[in-house]
């Protein structure tokens, strides 16, 4: 940071309170970058619910030592260390935060600053979304055609034509003891007049 940020008062600072903090030095990996906000919150996940040390790299303990081993960041390699349990319970309790302590701040929507405004822009948005459902539920109550219904039961049209699948004109309804129960031109004065 000295040599990226020289002249930087915040970046001295920065640097002085770390050190004051943590005088025996502490260890960054960033070695890996960031390319997306997705990338950054998968890394800061892993350290919030997770412990120092999964259980499964916790290979022996005879009461006196415990086996484990852990990843280098810098060599990518398996490395297999046997420390005094006092040493390991040191280490591991070194990543537990105090009791209160803030791992994550909280932004946008979850930000306490902009709670209030956010409960607005939440519960309009939900009258919204519900004045859409009810309009839509009013829309499926609506009467089925004909069509529509022979369509949904039996996955066929009744207005396309079997042969070249073109959209057919309704001409007329004739049934056996009835007759004629409907034409397109009974509307006609020739209709009217025929029999």
């Amino acid at each position: 940071m000295k040599k990226w940020f020289p002249e930087n008062r915040k970046a001295k600072k920065l640097i002085n309170e770390l050190f004051q903090r943590y005088p025996k030095g502490f260890y960054v990996n960033a070695e890996q970058k960031m390319r997306d906000a997705k990338g950054a919150a998968k890394c800061i996940g892993r350290y919030l619910a997770r412990p120092a040390i999964a259980e499964y790299r916790i290979e022996e303990y005879d009461g006196k030592t415990v086996r484990f081993w852990y990843e280098d960041h810098q060599t990518g390699k398996r490395v297999d260390k046997t420390v005094p349990v006092y040493t390991f319970i040191f280490n591991l309790i070194q990543h537990i935060s105090p009791k209160h302590f803030r791992m994550c701040g909280r932004f946008g929507l979850y930000s306490r600053r902009t709670y209030q405004r956010a409960k607005t822009v939440l519960s309009l948005y939900a009258f919204i979304r519900t004045k859409q459902i009810s309009f839509l539920l009013e829309r499926k109550k609506k009467k089925k055609t004909y069509r529509q219904r022979m369509v949904e039961a039996f996955d066929q049209d009744p207005f396309l034509c079997p042969y070249c699948q073109r959209q057919m004109d309704l001409v007329e309804i004739w049934h056996a003891d009835y007759g004629f129960l409907y034409h397109y031109m009974e509307d006609m004065e020739c209709v009217k007049y025929r029999g």
